[in-house]
């Protein structure tokens, strides 16, 4: 089958983390025999960020590990003859321009045969007022929501229960695994982006304050860090790094005994159940995890797949019990690996895809 994607960008992960799943779904499409297509705008934010920071050549990182990849670029409105040709599934991510998400939503109304499908997986849905109102999906076969609140929101907006499916985020284990080649360095890795203020006061009490007070070796990576949060990280005793290549997240996991999750407020609140795909990757890693409060409203977790601290204070102790006690470490690693390998990887979110496709083809879609 012959798959378009749609997307923000493909080649750069500057503050978008929706690349990483990206990435592995098209890898496992294509290694199962199927001819992955993408498309993103040349002059996308992500890809305009990390060329301005990082130089041209920071675009080739994702290519030496994803060499079956590749994605063509647009300005304005594709060519969508050219990029529907032959198309049996055309999966469409809700970053992708509105008018872009319009024009395929048309020809799709018109009777191109593909199956249409709307990927969303960020949080405008619950906070942005007429965010759903404002999205021009007639046409579209299906919606995949990355979580069964999100899913509410759409079934609150008219669409029918059987056309919006649940399809989370998982990690890419031919790239996400434990490498135990590497010894560990230092004691916590954070890999997060700052954010437009969604985690500032959690990220204070859930790492800075736990790593300042334990003395911990601490490094963290990400982009968009304003000067006041740099200098609450530089007093923490923290090592700031800036922007890390996603495939190179797997190594700095090895080298580092611990990492953290510290949720967005919007999820944590509003979308209950959904977490970032750094749970699933660091887990995928083989690294012990300790979590800011989230409500894994979903299962998606067994217990002892991570520890879960309810505060600033809950974090400092359940941070200095990981590094003071193997035991817990290895059962921490053990269970977060199973979990992963049991249901979380993009193999498994490849075969809900086509689960999907082929429900909503026999239901005539």
């Amino acid at each position: 089958m012959r798959v378009a994607l749609f997307c923000h960008t493909l080649a750069s992960c500057w503050n978008h983390g929706n690349a990483h799943f990206l990435r592995g779904v098209a890898r496992d499409l294509a290694r199962r025999g199927h001819e992955v297509r993408a498309f993103e705008p040349a002059d996308g934010w992500s890809r305009e960020n990390l060329v301005r920071d990082h130089g041209a050549d920071a675009l080739a990182a994702w290519r030496a590990v994803y060499p079956e990849l590749a994605s063509e670029t647009y300005r304005g409105l594709p060519d969508l003859d050219a990029a529907l040709d032959g198309a049996g599934l055309v999966l469409v991510h809700e970053w992708t321009a509105p008018e872009v998400v319009a024009a395929l939503g048309m020809r799709r109304k018109s009777g191109a045969r593909f199956t249409l499908l709307f990927h969303d997986t960020h949080h405008r849905a619950a906070t942005e007022a007429g965010f759903l109102w404002g999205l021009d999906l007639d046409g579209y076969d299906g919606v995949l929501a990355f979580g069964a609140s999100l899913r509410e929101r759409y079934l609150r907006a008219g669409w029918g229960g059987d056309r919006v499916r649940v399809w989370h985020e998982a990690a890419d284990a031919t790239l996400f695994r434990p490498l135990p080649e590497i010894e560990p360095e230092a004691d916590l890795a954070w890999i997060g982006n700052w954010g437009d203020g969604e985690r500032s006061a959690e990220l204070r009490a859930f790492l800075f304050e736990p790593v300042r007070r334990l003395g911990l070796a601490a490094n963290v990576w990400g982009v968009r860090y304003p000067e006041d949060a740099l200098a609450a990280l530089e007093g923490a005793g923290i090592a700031y790094h800036g922007w890390l290549p996603n495939v190179e997240a797997p190594a700095v996991f090895a080298r580092h005994r611990v990492t953290v999750h510290v949720p967005r407020r919007p999820y944590a609140k509003a979308l209950p159940g959904i977490p970032t795909i750094r749970v699933f990757e660091a887990l995928a890693c083989g690294i012990p995890l300790v979590s800011g409060p989230w409500d894994d409203a979903e299962g998606l977790f067994p217990k002892g797949a991570f520890l879960m601290a309810e505060d600033g204070e809950a974090m400092e102790g359940h941070l200095k019990a990981v590094l003071r006690d193997g035991g817990l470490r290895r059962h921490l690693i053990d269970t977060g690996l199973k979990a992963i390998h049991a249901r979380h990887t993009c193999r498994h979110r490849v075969d809900e895809l086509l689960a999907i496709v082929d429900g909503l083809r026999g239901e005539g879609a």
